[in-house]
């Protein structure tokens, strides 16, 4: 896995040590010190940063794990919470206390509940206030006149109308 220098766990100043060993000082010999000692020290070098990447990659799928399993029990206890709720609509205390827990939302396959964060113009809409929500996509509706208003009504110019089938559909009123 680390055979290539990009991922070589040894710096290339040893690298060029062990080579000089490999090649030119083969035969020369130190107390304690060899080509041979240098390779089987680089040997454990490699060795150890196959364990830790062996490790990280345990470690990302027991976290990925982990998420699975806190996604699930939020999905669970957003449909227990919806149940209770049902349950408890005769009984004000409970419902009192099942209207204090408030669990996030459960997010879409992939997307993480905190990475919702940036998707509350959505809710914003869903609640009303069409001040923040995005724009719809698709062919804006056709204008309609009011049953019995002609094209020109009291208070309806060519520009409101032009107006109004820009904006969302809705005929100005006088």
């Amino acid at each position: 896995m680390f055979d290539s220098n990009e991922n070589d766990p040894i710096s290339p100043a040893l690298r060029a040590l062990l080579e000089l060993f490999t090649t030119e000082l083969a035969e020369v010999r130190f107390p304690d010190m060899s080509g041979q000692v240098l390779e089987d020290a680089a040997a454990q070098v490699r060795a150890g940063a196959e364990a830790v990447a062996r490790a990280q990659a345990a470690l990302e799928a027991a976290r990925q794990g982990l998420q699975d399993s806190q996604d699930a029990l939020l999905q669970k206890g957003q449909r227990a919470l919806a149940y209770a709720r049902v349950f408890a609509e005769e009984n004000p205390e409970l419902n009192a206390k099942l209207e204090a827990i408030h669990l996030p939302r459960p997010g879409r396959k992939g997307v993480k509940a905190e990475s919702l964060v940036g998707l509350e113009p959505v809710a914003a809409a869903a609640n009303g206030n069409e001040e923040n929500a995005p724009r719809r996509r698709g062919r804006p509706p056709k204008v309609r006149p009011a049953p019995g208003a002609t094209l020109f009504s009291e208070g309806v110019s060519p520009e409101s109308l032009a107006v109004a089938h820009e904006g969302n559909g809705v005929l100005p009123t006088a």
